[in-house]
């Protein structure tokens, strides 16, 4: 399972955020090229980075930086946050982003979306899907789709926005309830979509909180996980996060 160290920007400040909740951001006072070279030093070979002033504005923001941090990283970057055109997904393409990240324009706009995976290809894209889960049994249908830095409901469920896109190579998860939470991660809604769609690179983000978190999202068939806060907040070190993935 490969381990995405993540960063959240802000005005390129390092935060984290509690359950996507502006309100509720923490900061850090390392910046993210030091960041990126700390994560690659312990061994970490992807790098998750979230423009959330785009997110928040629908659109890029933060694009210079997330270039600059591509061209000096010797990482893999993913990166997401107010992507929604061609031209979007092909700057930052173009400044060396391994994986560009789309989220909302698949929910709200399909045939948009569609035309970024025949453009661009489906190992160069992320479908992210952040989803609302009521209680512990996760059924088809039942895990609803929130859009727009999640402040908004897309009114889809998981599963009717992912079934318009079969061509989907990698897609990333978040559980938008235990984010930031350091709560665990939803393992039975990770377990449920990797039955559903085997074919697909399933990334779980949200609430992982310990070492046993990330050997149990190893063990349930997960491609990658999403790890930020625990990491910020000192309970694990990438090198030790890094041995329980390959578990």
């Amino acid at each position: 399972m490969i381990l995405y160290p993540a960063i959240d920007l802000i005005a390129g400040r390092c935060v984290r955020l509690a359950q996507g909740d502006f309100a509720r951001e923490t900061r850090y006072d390392e910046d993210p090229a030091a960041a990126l070279a700390r994560f690659a030093e312990a061994g970490a070979t992807w790098a998750h980075i979230v423009d959330l002033d785009g997110a928040r504005a629908k659109e890029p923001r933060q694009h210079a930086l997330l270039a600059d941090l591509a061209k000096t990283s010797p990482l893999n970057l993913q990166v997401a946050g107010g992507v929604r055109t061609p031209a979007h997904v092909a700057t930052l393409l173009d400044a060396g982003v391994s994986r560009v990240v789309v989220g909302s324009l698949a929910a709200n706009d399909p045939p948009a979306f569609a035309a970024l995976l025949e453009e661009f290809g489906p190992d160069r894209l992320t479908l992210a899907l952040d989803v609302r889960v009521e209680g512990e049994i996760v059924e088809r249908g039942k895990a609803m789709v929130a859009t727009h830095g999640w402040a908004e409901g897309s009114g889809q469920s998981l599963d009717e926005v992912l079934d318009q896109f079969p061509a989907v190579k990698h897609l990333l998860v978040t559980d938008i309830g235990r984010d930031g939470m350091l709560t665990g991660p939803n393992v039975p809604l990770i377990q449920a979509i990797v039955d559903w769609y085997p074919s697909v690179a399933l990334q779980a983000s949200g609430g992982v909180a310990d070492l046993d978190d990330i050997a149990i999202l190893a063990q349930s068939g997960a491609a990658g996980a999403i790890v930020g806060k625990a990491l910020w907040e000192g309970r694990f070190t990438v090198a030790e996060a890094l041995d329980h993935a390959d578990g």
